[in-house]
């Protein structure tokens, strides 16, 4: 196969202390993110040139593998965006750029929040660096910042599939939840 589903990079329990229970990773990883590699190495049979293609050349290609790879690439860095270390405050140079960008932490949580708890339908919320500057932003569906020229620094999956079994239609605490996790070691690795 060409394609392998990454593996997670904590145990699938590790977030239950954080409010993700173990229940909801396993569906979510194991379901869905693995869905997605299942579908894209599906789709190689039949497209000998996609085995050994990387995943970031097929997002920013854009062709018809564009959802799956662009699934697999930010479920990975979703992940990793959480650890059973994490929440609290961000720290270090992201700490820094944050306040130079949004005046606050607490002013880029408001509106990365607003962002993840107020889209409509399925997408993600994304903090990304853009140019020298962060910024929150919102993808639809699949959507992958790097097709678009950004850079990534942290996002939250808010397609249904990410909190229903834990907070079923209440995407809000689920965000707020999300917190909780948030591994800002990662996140200063992406700056």
């Amino acid at each position: 196969m060409s394609f392998t589903l990454p593996a997670l990079p904590w145990a699938i329990d590790a977030l239950a202390a954080k409010g993700i229970s173990a229940e909801q990773v396993d569906f979510h990883y194991n379901k869905h993110h693995k869905g997605y590699v299942t579908k894209l190495n599906a789709a190689a049979e039949s497209r000998p040139e996609l085995k050994g293609a990387k995943i970031e050349d097929l997002i920013n290609n854009k062709d018809a593998t564009y959802n799956l790879a662009a699934q697999i690439w930010n479920h990975t860095f979703y992940w990793n965006c959480m650890s059973p270390n994490g929440g609290g405050e961000p720290t270090g140079a992201v700490k820094d750029q944050i306040t130079k960008d949004f005046g606050s932490f607490d002013e880029m949580k408001k509106q990365f929040s607003a962002a993840a708890a107020g889209h409509f339908g399925s997408g993600w919320a994304w903090l990304v660096k853009d140019g020298d500057k962060l910024r929150v932003h919102q993808t639809h569906d699949a959507g992958c910042p790097l097709s678009e020229g950004l850079k990534p620094v942290l996002t939250c999956d808010v397609w249904e599939h990410a909190f229903y079994i834990d907070y079923r239609n209440d995407k809000a605490k689920y965000v707020e939840t999300f917190w909780n996790a948030v591994n800002w070691d990662f996140v200063n690795s992406q700056l």
